[in-house]
């Protein structure tokens, strides 16, 4: 049981969990800011221009039936027998515009949070080729050609065989 407490504890204490975890509480306080930069900014701007309130656009497709009133004391005067058949396209295209306008927010995000990661890419990759070339620089210059090298070696040995020599 020790062991799988400890193992809890490791997982739940990585940094992607946590990672996660923060995700999901800013993503609700970010959904709070969305639902009102659309109900309370742009929905009253809409309904300005079409001259109602887009949520309450609805298509009755059956009528209510209203009580008759006659007195069995079942169903008064006024109250409904049954309620209206309507779709509330309304709230469907209320719907449709928070989509929208939190996947353009998350795309404008997604796309900053790209464009820093690959500027941070070519700056590591600017940084590692300039360590490249000092590094290069700090090397003593290596011979030409191989070939050269054992032809010297020769001349040198040469050179102190006629030195014993004389």
């Amino acid at each position: 049981m020790k062991k799988f407490l400890t193992e809890f504890k490791d997982f739940i204490t990585k940094g992607n969990v946590l990672d996660l975890a923060v995700g999901v509480i800013i993503g609700g306080a970010f959904r709070a800011i969305v639902n009102s930069l659309v109900a309370d900014l742009i929905m009253p701007l809409i309904s300005a221009v079409v001259g109602a309130d887009v949520t309450d656009w609805v298509w009755q497709i059956k009528p209510a039936i209203p009580g008759d009133g006659n007195g069995d004391g079942v169903i008064a005067d006024g109250e409904l027998l049954k309620e209206a058949v309507v779709l509330r396209y309304g709230n469907f295209i209320q719907a449709i515009i928070d989509f929208l306008i939190i996947a353009f927010v998350l795309f404008v995000i997604i796309k900053a949070a790209m464009a820093s990661a690959k500027a941070r890419e070519n700056l590591k990759k600017k940084k590692a080729e300039e360590a490249a070339v000092e590094a290069v620089a700090e090397e003593p210059a290596a011979p030409a050609n191989a070939e050269e090298v054992a032809i010297l070696k020769e001349i040198v040995e040469l050179l102190k065989k006629q030195d014993k020599d004389k």
